[in-house]
């Protein structure tokens, strides 16, 4: 499951200095980022923890381009964002970034196999070759049999696989995920979990937003957010995590 990997092991694909998000409420300012600086290389595992209104859903919208930086600069993959219009970002997102999240985010009247298609129509080529790569991503994600399926037919650990394989589509740098097993149960969670091991395993970078400790100790890095500061950044122990 590799994604395009530089050669060169470790590469720099995250860095932000000194970034700060605020936001206008008002005659008031409230400021959601406040100098955070970090550096993400590939082939890490991190998670991002915080109590509700720490900024961690912020940052992460940021890295994954979806919104913009007050103060500070971020570079993805040695090229700078923060000037980027709307149109360059959206171009970043699609061929960089894969984003999962806590609620799926699929087409309620489309089946599997066009939700995984739907990145791939911003990068053009053909139909032939859009539905041949949505389908492999299908299959890796055991669900060759569940492809004409709508969302709606398709159980909780289901419906993330498919938006897995959407945010693989594209052979991302980067896979991005917002609470991925907050609308499941303990079980399908840790089958999505093993998912992540094994993208991880397979040299991708991951980034996951999580409340939950036992899911974050399945990264190699852990980040805690407090009133949009990093309090701590630590590597975890990862020799009780899923067996090879």
């Amino acid at each position: 499951m590799a994604t395009n990997l530089s050669e060169t092991p470790n590469r720099e694909l995250i860095r932000l200095d000194n970034v700060g998000k605020s936001y206008i409420m008002g005659t008031r300012e409230l400021r959601v980022l406040d100098n955070v600086s970090l550096v993400v290389r590939d082939n890490e595992y991190v998670a991002i923890m915080g109590p509700s209104g720490s900024g961690k859903t912020t940052l992460m919208n940021i890295i994954g381009c979806l919104d913009r930086l007050t103060t500070g600069s971020y570079c993805l993959d040695s090229v700078p964002i923060g000037d980027m219009n709307d149109r360059e970002l959206a171009r970043i997102r699609g061929e960089k970034i894969g984003f999962v999240f806590q609620t799926f985010n699929l087409l309620a009247r489309t089946s599997a196999l066009r939700n995984v298609e739907l990145p791939m129509l911003y990068r053009g080529g053909s139909r032939r070759n859009r539905r041949k790569r949505a389908l492999e991503m299908l299959q890796l994600m055991g669900l060759e049999k569940r492809v004409k399926h709508k969302p709606g037919e398709l159980s909780g650990g289901e419906r993330q696989r498919v938006a897995l394989a959407r945010a693989l589509v594209n052979h991302p740098s980067l896979i991005l995920a917002d609470e991925p097993t907050g609308n499941l149960d303990s079980k399908t969670g840790n089958e999505i979990m093993r998912v992540f091991e094994d993208l991880y395993r397979g040299g991708n970078t991951l980034i996951l937003v999580t409340h939950e400790e036992n899911i974050a100790m399945h990264a190699n890095r852990i980040i805690r957010l407090l009133d949009g500061r990093i309090v701590s950044d630590e590597s975890v122990d990862r020799s009780e995590a899923f067996d090879a």
